[in-house]
């Protein structure tokens, strides 16, 4: 996969990038990822990259220009592969585990950071996607396109070191992933679950399940609203929805 970055601030993505998972990914040649400062392409005399908005209005707006020359130029060293473009807007849809899926297909993606009030709309001709990573506001795009660029690398083949951790992942499978402990088994009088020795991964496979489904339904219940619970889950909630009941009774 090939990563383009436009941003104002590519010395943002220096430290991040290199490290962990997205720093393995790119040693591999899985991912590369390239930044660039869209400000180098502005054919203003003061390399200037914003303007005031007509019309009036807080703010200055990024200018369709410098942007969209970038794209251009990006468009030309890499001619063969079909782009994916998104652009950071607080007005795009929210970026979530089934986008970050979709993104993992692609061969090539760019982000486009913002900065400032916000873009002038013609830049918006040019991009696929449109996309916020959640409901309040950032000084620019660079950590939001970080956030994603991390949430799909490590869904690339190869990238996590066990291939079955992304399909367990919270989210991946509709409900948030159950409680997990490590060593040692008994920390303080908190004791890890009986059933996690009993070396029957069918009964341990089963508790998972319901733990995930549990955590969903008191930490993100309107998770469930989106997904269709199979008889046996469907079974475990209402068991669920007892054992709590009756733990608060007891409290």
């Amino acid at each position: 996969m090939k990563i383009d970055v436009l941003t104002l601030f590519p010395a943002m993505f220096e430290g991040p990038l290199s490290e962990s998972i997205i720093g393995k990914a790119i040693e591999g040649g899985r991912v590369s990822i390239t930044c660039t400062n869209f400000r180098d392409y502005s054919e203003n005399k003061h390399n200037s990259v914003d303007d005031y908005p007509f019309g009036g209005g807080a703010g200055m707006l990024l200018r369709a220009q410098p942007i969209v020359d970038a794209l251009t130029d990006i468009d030309v060293q890499s001619p063969e592969t079909k782009k994916r473009i998104v652009l950071l807007d607080p007005s795009g849809k929210t970026f979530n585990q089934e986008l970050a899926e979709e993104f993992a297909e692609e061969e090539h993606i760019v982000f486009i950071c913002g900065h400032y009030e916000g873009f002038d709309e013609r830049i918006k001709q040019h991009v696929t996607d449109e996309v916020s990573i959640g409901d309040y506001v950032l000084t620019g795009g660079e950590l939001g396109a970080m956030v994603m660029i991390d949430a799909t690398v490590r869904l690339l083949p190869a990238v996590l070191g066990n291939e079955q951790s992304n399909k367990t992942d919270s989210f991946s499978t509709g409900l948030l992933e159950h409680p997990q402990y490590t060593r040692p088994r008994d920390f303080r009088g908190d004791v890890v679950p009986e059933v996690l020795f009993s070396g029957n991964h069918q009964k341990i496979a089963d508790w998972q399940e319901k733990e995930s489904l549990r955590k969903t339904w008191l930490r993100r219940p309107e998770m469930l609203e989106k997904i269709t619970l199979s008889k046996k889950q469907q079974a475990w909630l209402a068991e669920i929805l007892l054992e709590e009941k009756t733990d608060n009774q007891a409290q």
